[in-house]
């Protein structure tokens, strides 16, 4: 599912975050990690690098899939996406780089946003001594990730 089409002043505040992303990660700002970029946030979908491949060949017929994993991970490394690894399945990929939860087909591995609000007390409201149990093993929380999973209908 693809998002509405951006004007021309959202695109252009887009790469002036991608130039500064990479450049702060002290990497270079290339046509094919803009192609990559510009990609990811025009669709809703988490696609695995291989979507994301197929559908950058398009604009640019004779990238490589190993340039697309590279475009990838330098958006990764600049914070202006996040990877999502399972070990039952392909790594996918979310530009939506906020603080938020997904779901996930068991069925197809198709990934999307779950649209509540993100809720930073939900470790405390699961178990008020959560943390502080796991400070005591040694283990310092720093953040977390919710997922529902089950199966899409479509």
């Amino acid at each position: 599912m693809r998002k509405e089409p951006l004007d021309k002043s959202v695109c252009a505040g887009q790469q002036g975050e991608l130039r500064r992303a990479l450049d702060e990660a002290g990497l270079r700002l290339t046509r094919q990690r803009a192609a990559v970029f510009d990609y990811l946030g025009s669709v809703d979908s988490h696609p695995t690098a291989e979507e994301v491949y197929a559908a950058v060949r398009h604009a640019i017929p004779h990238i490589s899939l190993a340039t697309v994993y590279k475009a990838l991970e330098a958006l990764v490394e600049s914070h202006l996406a996040a990877k999502l690894a399972y070990a039952d399945g392909p790594a996918r990929y979310d530009c939506r780089c906020d603080a938020h939860y997904h779901i996930r087909c068991l069925k197809t591995g198709q990934v999307r946003d779950l649209e509540i609000p993100f809720d930073t007390q939900l470790l405390d409201k699961m178990d008020p001594s959560l943390v502080e149990s796991l400070q005591r093993q040694g283990f310092q929380v720093t953040d977390y990730r919710l997922e529902l999973l089950g199966h899409f209908s479509e």
